[in-house]
């Protein structure tokens, strides 16, 4: 059996009870992304860096591989 709660995190009460449920071992805590970034695009840190390293490589003109 499980239940669903809903916590407001943005109060330090709040912040306080999940700080407390989280050392739990049967709690298990799902963070869902806010509806104005739920359907965007995400890159790892390696897709980053290549981004930055081929805008460098073609602003500069020579081979820039910062990892």
């Amino acid at each position: 059996m499980y239940a669903t709660a809903q916590i407001d995190i943005a109060r330090p009460a709040g912040r306080k009870l999940v700080r407390e449920l989280e050392t739990k071992k049967f709690v298990k805590m799902d963070y869902p992304l806010p509806p104005e970034i739920a359907g965007q695009k995400w890159f790892t840190h390696d897709e980053v860096f290549d981004m930055v390293d081929e805008i460098l490589t073609e602003h500069y003109g020579v081979p820039i591989k910062s990892r």
